[in-house]
């Protein structure tokens, strides 16, 4: 391997062990568990992780809860703060609520007030434009967002099954980058196209947002360019294989230019979801393009995950 391949496969190898860590959030990891994972020496997987994600992995396992632990009193502010500390990983409630105020500046309770405040303030204002949603921010005039009303093709709650994937991923800012996404993309298809996993029947392409941008970080931000796969598919290098989780997904379809995706976002999480009887459940959202972008309009699924109030 040159070089650059090696770099690609280091990635590979701890994007594999942070995958694990999403999807096993509430357990008590070890290191030997996630150097295994990675394919790294225990001796050595603390150093190489803390060098490419910047943070050491039990670092990013407590920001990671801590982040999710927020999201859920955004989305699900009738859960418990017990409740929800319990199931993103943490057994010691005297730990959490030191671990929170620490990163956040508050104290949960108070994080969860001032929020639930904002939220009221927020439906409050509805009529007039102004909201917040978990994952966009939307502050234009009720007359600029009818524009994006207009724009729903459709929505419905669909039971999807479990899909594999393989991803390019980026960790970083990434709103309104249309080259990284040009970048990303290309690269997922160059690849795809050399092993015929183009010709899949029902192939689907989606974007993964791990992240609430009105949480993390912008430059820890994590998104995931994906194409759904044979389960066995092999991937190496930048190139990574991860699970999307079957269940309820509110699947919202816009006909959209580039300018429209947050408005679209805002829509769903701003005027759908407080009207529909459901709220946001714990796995990751995407979006999912059915059809090839023309003349610079995108039809574009949004897909949130539900469950019933």
């Amino acid at each position: 391997m040159n070089k650059k391949q090696l770099e690609a496969e280091y990635k590979n190898r701890i994007f594999r062990a942070t995958d694990y860590i999403e999807s096993h959030i509430d357990h008590a990891f070890t290191l030997e568990e996630l150097s295994a994972v990675a394919a790294f020496s225990k001796f050595h997987f603390n150093r190489i992780f803390k060098a490419l994600i910047g943070e050491s992995p039990f670092q990013y396992i407590q920001r990671i809860r801590l982040e999710k632990c927020a999201t859920n009193m955004l989305s699900n502010p009738n859960d418990s703060i017990t409740e929800i500390a319990f199931k993103w990983g943490f057994q010691d409630m005297s730990v959490f609520s030191r671990s929170f105020k620490n990163y956040f500046g508050v104290t949960a309770s108070e994080f969860k007030k001032q929020k639930s405040n904002i939220g009221q303030a927020e439906s409050n204002m509805h009529q007039t434009g102004c909201s917040n949603t978990g994952y966009f921010c939307n502050d234009k005039p009720i007359q600029q967002r009818r524009k994006t009303m207009k724009q729903n093709k459709s929505i419905e709650v669909q039971e999807f099954p479990e899909m594999t994937v393989a991803y390019v991923r980026n960790i970083g800012p990434y709103k309104g980058n249309d080259e990284l996404f040009s970048t990303l993309w290309g690269k997922l298809c160059t690849w795809a196209a050399a092993r015929d996993l183009m010709q899949q029947r029902d192939l689907k392409f989606l974007t993964v947002y791990h992240d609430d941008p009105n949480i993390t970080e912008e430059n820890k931000l994590r998104i995931s360019v994906c194409m759904t796969v044979p389960p066995d598919t092999k991937t190496e290098g930048e190139f990574g294989k991860m699970k999307i989780d079957a269940g309820k997904y509110v699947v919202a379809r816009f006909d959209l230019g580039p300018e429209d995706f947050t408005e679209a976002w805002d829509w769903v999480y701003g005027s759908w979801l407080p009207t529909s009887g459901y709220q946001p459940d714990d796995r990751s959202c995407f979006e999912m393009y059915p059809e090839e972008p023309k003349d610079g309009r995108f039809i574009v699924d949004i897909c949130v995950p539900v469950k019933p109030m």
